[in-house]
């Protein structure tokens, strides 16, 4: 806004306008914004790092079975200067572990093809044919496959590692046919959790932007309780989610407020998380009562769904009437704040998807949205790492193995050894 539009305003509007530049910035907690926005503290009012006053230290617990025991004895008797053997009976009196790697070094196995001449009838017979695809086994690619997709590193980085930790020479062009070797057996692990998808019967989504050859795309997310799909497109629109679940329409949907991912399920669950952090922002720039009274409910909604899978139907019914109806008479309160009354909209138009999980089975629907953003957390990592991919095929192999990984994730594996289960099957 220029000089000659600020002259234009009226005093009630120049009023608003201060105002509105007093608001304190937005930040992780009142916002959706990430912490690595925010600004950070001077060093001088920050807290001091090390263990706090009564700090309870822990140590490494002893490994149940070591791979090796060495006993120390004394070498002689310290009265009477008389020799220990090795037979000589002792007492343990403390005990320490150390940890260490082996030497690593790749097992090369050459496969030698022969021929040979029967002694009956003297007809040579040859072996039958080996086949000759990669040189490099599933461990390598397993290894090539986590370090790329969950360690974000580069093809650079990797020829070198390889060749500096396991003296293993991959070129960057041999590294990425050794990971596209490994798309059809992601990708058919990917069809098999879509499946479970479309049959599930509450989902949640939510989705981050990526770049893919240069171009602007999304990363999406689709949860359920047994099965985790990670979806690229080129598109933020409804379509993406009409073309992932083919006609399902589940009992419950959980997401933000964005507008595509609306209408999906028969009842939705709005992300209250996403509304704790604009009530929070509404406390600290507004002196309206609406965002105080509107943080007493939320905190009281988080407490009982803590509280939850104890509770009997009753309470549970007569609790969400009880919030219903606290939630409603904080909607008619009157303001003069613009951010409070934008909030108090926000809320209403939401309303009917404020309270969804207390009505699903227990333990079915949750009131936020975060076990999806913890999902794309890594894929937001490898953005800023990589910037990206170079290509659409690449893309789509980090949606399968991130599907596999977290799917497996839900039963207790861990990343790498659910990639080499499926490369070695």
């Amino acid at each position: 806004m220029d000089r000659d539009a600020l002259k234009k305003l009226s005093k009630d509007e120049l009023v608003e306008l201060v105002l509105k530049l007093q608001r304190p910035a937005l930040t992780s907690r009142t916002s959706s914004r990430p912490p690595s926005t925010d600004r950070k503290a001077k060093r001088s009012g920050s807290k001091p790092g090390g263990a706090k006053p009564g700090h309870k230290g822990h140590s490494r617990a002893p490994s149940k079975h070591p791979d090796l025991t060495v006993m120390h004895r004394p070498a002689e008797c310290a009265k009477c200067g008389r020799a220990f053997t090795d037979a000589a009976q002792g007492h343990v009196i403390s005990e320490h572990e150390t940890l260490d790697l082996p030497s690593i070094q790749p097992i090369i196995t050459r496969h030698q093809r022969l021929s040979c001449t029967c002694g009956a009838c003297g007809h040579r017979t040859k072996a039958a044919s080996l086949a000759q695809g990669s040189p490099f086994g599933p461990n390598i690619q397993a290894l090539a496959l986590y370090l790329k997709h969950f360690q974000h590193v580069s093809y650079q980085r990797l020829e070198r590692l390889f060749s500096d930790i396991f003296g293993l020479k991959i070129s960057q062009g041999g590294l990425s046919n050794l990971l596209r070797r490994s798309k059809p057996a992601l990708d058919a692990e990917k069809a098999a959790i879509l499946q479970q998808v479309r049959q599930a019967e509450a989902i949640a989504s939510d989705e981050t932007g990526v770049r893919i050859e240069g171009v602007n795309a999304q990363h999406w997310v689709f949860r359920t309780q047994n099965a985790v799909l990670h979806e690229t497109a080129f598109s933020r629109g409804a379509q993406v989610v009409r073309d992932v679940m083919a006609g399902h329409r589940p009992a419950f949907w959980t997401s933000d407020r964005y507008g595509a991912q609306q209408g999906h399920g028969k009842h939705h669950q709005s992300c209250l998380a996403h509304l704790a952090r604009d009530i929070a922002y509404a406390l600290e720039a507004s002196n309206d009562l609406a965002p105080f009274w509107l943080k007493r409910w939320i905190d009281d909604v988080f407490a009982f769904w803590r509280r939850l899978p104890g509770a009997a139907a009753s309470t549970i019914a007569a609790k969400r009437r009880s919030f219903d109806d606290r939630i409603g008479k904080i909607l008619m309160a009157q303001t003069t704040c613009d951010l409070t009354r934008k909030l108090l909209a926000k809320i209403a138009r939401a309303r009917d998807q404020l309270l969804t999980f207390m009505v699903s089975p227990p333990g079915l629907v949750e009131p936020t949205n975060n076990a999806c953003e913890r999902a794309l957390r890594p894929a937001v990592i490898a953005r800023k790492v990589t910037n990206g991919f170079r290509s659409v095929w690449g893309a789509e192999a980090d949606a399968a193995v991130r599907s596999l990984v977290d799917t497996k994730a839900l039963a207790g594996v861990g990343p790498y050894t659910a990639i080499r289960a499926v490369v070695t099957a």
